[in-house]
């Protein structure tokens, strides 16, 4: 019987990502045997701090790789929108999955929607991206910044004073807490991050009977939109340090990508739209990132890091 390992956080929804891509495994392989190893990463250890400050998101997978390329495990289970625009030289994405919701879900303490939230009220959210577009639609709302996995964020909306809580709308659905959602903030006035609702599979590149085991598992819209999102990423050279939204989707052979770069304070913001066949997907994001740096998104950028 072959045998793989699949490397995970030990978070629930990351637990719940390698379960899942678990079970899809052996529905396409019955008679593969898939285990899953926990690995506590940098980002797991460090809760008090907010992301930007300490490394951004690879901070979330670096040890999961080191567990690839030492062999510990076989495949790596993300959530796109952590993985940051570099693999290490040996790795590659081999697979993504079918897109969850991917847009942004407000969770409101009695259920009160965005546009009636009252005025300076308290938001919680650990995303700059969020933060700096909230800011733009809502210059009045006080934000703080908020980490930890899932349960933990639902948790503070209770015992720290908050008004409302912005999550990933995905990591909610998979947990089965959609109940808990007040509200799907639509992208035009949160777009979403790049990746985000997207599930990917990380492998050695030289592990051709492992990618072969994948390929049928991946979905190849979601795929064209994420090289969009990530082409669009790479080319404004941002990170977690800088709020950058980036949110693809396709129609028939076409592909439509909306980017967007916006001040910490929320201020100013530079946003496109373009569209082109999808098969052009990575050309289109490095379009867009050249047209919003003409726009002054390297100003903004430049701002950011001398800060």
């Amino acid at each position: 019987m072959n045998k793989v390992v699949i490397g995970s956080r030990g978070s629930p929804l990351a637990l719940w990502q390698a379960n899942w891509i678990k079970d899809l495994l052996r529905e396409h392989h019955s008679d593969l045997d898939v285990d899953i190893k926990i690995i506590k990463t940098s980002g797991d250890k460090i809760q008090d701090v907010p992301l930007a400050k300490i490394g951004g998101k690879g901070l979330f997978v670096k040890e999961i790789e080191e567990g690839l390329l030492k062999r510990e495990v076989d495949f790596a289970v993300h959530s796109m929108k952590d993985m940051p625009i570099i693999f290490p030289v040996n790795l590659c994405i081999a697979c993504v999955t079918k897109r969850e919701n991917p847009f942004d879900a407000l969770i409101s303490r009695n259920d009160i929607k965005l546009d009636d939230l009252p005025k300076g009220a308290k938001i919680g959210t650990g995303s700059l991206r969020r933060m700096s577009q909230l800011l733009y639609y809502r210059p009045d709302l006080n934000l703080v910044p908020l980490r930890g996995n899932l349960e933990t964020r639902l948790k503070k909306l209770e015992t720290e004073g908050l008004d409302a809580i912005i999550l990933a709308a995905a990591g909610l659905i998979r947990l089965g807490w959609s109940d808990r959602i007040t509200e799907i903030i639509p992208p035009e006035i949160l777009l979403p991050a790049m990746g985000q609702g997207a599930v990917g599979i990380e492998t050695r590149k030289n592990d051709v009977d492992n990618q072969i085991l994948l390929a049928d598992m991946d979905d190849e819209e979601t795929h064209y939109a994420l090289d969009a999102e990530r082409a669009l990423v790479s080319q404004l050279e941002g990170g977690c340090n800088v709020p950058i939204g980036s949110f693809a989707t396709l129609k028939d052979d076409q592909i439509t990508l909306t980017g967007l770069v916006a001040s910490l304070d929320g201020k100013t913001m530079y946003k496109k739209e373009l569209t082109d066949l999808k098969t052009n997907a990575v050309a289109l994001g490095r379009k867009m990132g050249n047209e919003l740096i003409e726009m002054g998104a390297d100003r903004i950028m430049q701002e950011i890091k001398s800060n």
